[in-house]
């Protein structure tokens, strides 16, 4: 996780978010480090973008307009990546926030992670793979803080302000069970980690080793505040911690001796 001081670049496209997504998303970012620049791309003589006007003023999320110049192009996606790369080359950002479930920023995101920066990512379940894999780290919606269907944010009283600490959104979906490519995940994480003679490794390097090999395999997208908890779901692992004396204990793993192949 970012440092709490860390400065990130929030860049949202309108055309492909709901405005239902933000009170979660802006909770979300908030443990990444603190939002320095909110912007959102579209165009907002649009009738289907209508439904942001109170969003953005409770969120401090500034507008861009961009007009649709001609049917079938998206122009909005030029924008966001003109912007993106502007803010990029100033160097003020540790974090670069990518929201939208088009593979089009693809390309944007590789880019920013070519010069050092971090990129998270967050979209719906349908977002392209490739999209995904260009980021650091990636978010599905539903596992954000939603409110209900037909609780909208323009039912909101005007100038009505949320604060956004630090904490910890629980998906409304629950905890879902560990599919087939989560469990194979797991499994060569734990074997590509460097492990002790009994081979226990920690549990903070398999984390790490996930987030490499699929960025939006992680505990969050399962229903799971801890990875310990994603890990023990599957059912592959044995868990345990070791005293460190005077150091706070670690957590370690290892994969069952006895288990069905993967």
């Amino acid at each position: 996780m970012a440092s709490k001081d860390a400065s990130l670049a929030v860049l949202i496209d309108g055309d492909n978010v709901s405005p239902r997504v933000i009170v979660g998303l802006m909770a979300e970012i908030a443990n990444y480090g603190t939002a320095s620049v909110k912007r959102i791309y579209g165009d907002w003589t649009s009738p289907s973008l209508k439904g942001w006007k109170e969003c953005l003023l409770n969120h401090s999320i500034t507008p861009i307009q961009q007009f649709a110049y001609t049917t079938g192009k998206n122009a909005t996606d030029g924008a966001m990546i003109i912007d993106a790369m502007d803010l990029l080359y100033t160097g003020r950002f540790s974090s670069f926030c990518i929201v939208s479930s088009d593979c089009d920023f693809t390309r944007l995101a590789s880019r920013i992670r070519e010069q050092g920066v971090t990129v998270f990512g967050f979209g719906e379940r349908k977002t392209n793979n490739a999209f995904i894999a260009a980021c650091d780290k990636f978010t599905y919606f539903d596992v954000l803080n939603l409110p209900p269907e037909e609780t909208t944010l323009t039912d909101r009283p005007f100038g009505f302000v949320d604060s956004h600490p630090v904490v910890n959104t629980t998906s409304k979906l629950g905890k879902r069970p560990l599919d087939q490519s989560a469990v194979e995940g797991l499994s060569r994480a734990v074997n590509s980690c460097r492990s002790d003679i009994d081979n226990w490794v920690h549990l903070a390097d398999v984390g790490v080793y996930l987030s490499k090999i699929s960025p939006d395999l992680n505990a969050r997208n399962y229903g799971y505040e801890r990875l310990r908890d994603f890990v023990e779901a599957s059912g592959i692992v044995d868990v345990k911690k070791r005293d460190m004396g005077d150091h706070p204990p670690v957590v370690l793993v290892r994969l069952r001796e006895h288990r069905d192949r993967v």
